[in-house]
């Protein structure tokens, strides 16, 4: 992808144990699933379906929780879905996020998956059940020495 992503920013020091971060554990020696993070970076949401059964999972996995088989392959998901829920934080950010109050979290549906994502550029308000919404991949900054990504979705205007 050409175009150049938001960034956003976390802390440099959290008063927690390490391993809460998961935005740092995206490479191959931190993850087994560091080929969805790989796919973000390149602007593509996946998750894994189990070649044994055909379920697909979110997030994606290294055993398939319905038959415990271990061959899975990374599928594409839609780039955009529907608000099938959804949230305003005014209140109680997690930490980072004090400074971005209000903002929306919903459960958006991708087909036959639902996710949990955060919603920029709306506020509850602005919005219904039902409505469009596509992927927006935003740049994580902060204490790690590798480039980090995460997704969100935006409203998309009909």
């Amino acid at each position: 992808m050409t175009e150049e992503r938001e960034r956003v920013t976390l802390p440099d020091e959290i008063e927690l144990p390490r391993l809460l971060d998961f935005y740092e554990l995206q490479t191959p020696a931190d993850t087994k699933i560091h080929e969805f993070y790989r796919h973000l970076r390149n602007g593509e949401l996946t998750t894994t379906r189990c070649a044994d059964c055909g379920e697909i999972h979110f997030p994606p996995r290294i055993v398939c929780p319905e038959c415990m088989g271990d061959d899975l392959e990374y599928v594409g998901l839609p780039e955009r879905g529907e608000l099938f829920a959804f949230s305003e934080v005014r209140s109680g950010a997690s930490i980072g996020m004090e400074d971005e109050l209000p903002f929306v979290i919903a459960i958006v549906a991708l087909g036959d998956v639902r996710l949990s994502a955060r919603i920029d550029d709306a506020r509850s308000d602005d919005l219904e059940i039902g409505d469009t919404v596509e992927l927006k991949v935003v740049e994580i900054d902060g204490p790690a020495d590798h480039e980090r990504v995460w997704y969100r979705f935006v409203p998309v205007g009909e």
